[in-house]
């Protein structure tokens, strides 16, 4: 009997998980672990979110319906004064470094096209985001989002949200199963 449950033991622990599909990067590898309660599951997310923070400073090139589609990289926005609000005006002055390159750590710039949904709200009276104004905000990954540039041409580029509870959600739902099996 104890043989038979060491072999079980050591052939569970011989299983792997599959990686994440390569054409969805945004699951996160601790979503993929079926032991974890859906609680661990999603505080280990939310870990994993936070870890994969990224600070979007740079001009707004285009401005849609729900989000802004930013050209990130511009790291003198995070001078203050200009630090003290996520919507800097487009008569600063700023420019981006050019060999500029994006870590994999948590609150490193982002560099490059990105799209920014759920922009934060501006104290006092409200500001309106325009073309070629800057923002400097902090944005949690969730996904990609494709928008229709000049011409008609069809780019798809990083979205961020800055609410960390949307990035969470979002990222959750991704690793559950879309139809979980009856219990």
């Amino acid at each position: 009997m104890v043989l038979l449950f060491i072999l079980a033991v050591l052939s569970a622990s011989a299983q792997t998980n599959p990686p994440a599909p390569a054409d969805r990067p945004e699951i996160f590898p601790t979503q993929a672990n079926p032991g974890l309660s859906p609680a661990q599951r999603y505080e280990k997310t939310r870990v994993d979110c936070i870890q994969a923070r990224r600070i979007i400073c740079g001009k707004i090139l285009k401005v849609l319906p729900n989000g802004l589609v930013i050209e990130s990289g511009y790291t003198n926005l995070m001078r203050a004064p200009l630090n003290k609000s996520w919507l800097i005006p487009g008569t600063v002055m700023a420019t981006r470094p050019a060999n500029l390159v994006e870590a994999n750590e948590p609150d490193t710039v982002c560099v490059g096209l990105v799209f920014l949904a759920d922009q934060p709200k501006s104290r006092g009276k409200p500001k309106k985001p325009k073309i070629y104004d800057y923002v400097n905000v902090e944005g949690f990954p969730v996904g990609q989002y494709t928008y229709t540039s000049v011409g008609g041409i069809q780019r798809t580029v990083r979205q961020f949200t800055t609410k960390l509870a949307k990035a969470t959600q979002w990222h959750f739902d991704q690793g559950e199963p879309q139809n979980p099996p009856p219990k």
